[in-house]
């Protein structure tokens, strides 16, 4: 398990993107221009050396959104063991993409508002 700098035990988010984008996406370049990110970003994730944040989550589901959240991502085993986490993480998805959306017909209106 992994322990933060106060003890705490530290969720390590994983996800099934890069399983998916095989057959729907050409390369991991036309992947990182779905969702918005610099190649380099989505390669650091692959590798392992940069964690999943905010921007990562909202591209992956402009990527793939046929998918939810929990088809997309997942808690390390030795993490997910206790529901707390999980209903926390699982919280804090559905607020990431409550906000894409609301975003996305804020965006929508006002490109309405201009055409007229």
């Amino acid at each position: 398990m992994t322990v933060g700098n106060y003890g705490a035990a530290v969720m390590i988010i994983k996800t099934r993107v890069f399983e998916l984008c095989a057959g729907r996406y050409q390369n991991l370049s036309e992947l990182a221009l779905i969702m918005g990110l610099s190649v380099s970003q989505i390669y650091r994730v692959r590798d392992g050396s940069r964690s999943i944040n905010h921007k990562f989550i909202v591209g992956a589901k402009k990527a793939f959104p046929d998918y939810g959240l929990d088809e997309l991502f997942y808690l390390d085993n030795e993490l997910s063991q206790g529901n707390n986490v999980e209903t926390f993480v699982i919280k804090r998805y559905n607020h990431v993409v409550e906000q894409f959306a609301s975003l996305d017909l804020a965006e929508a209106g006002r490109q309405t508002a201009t055409r007229s």
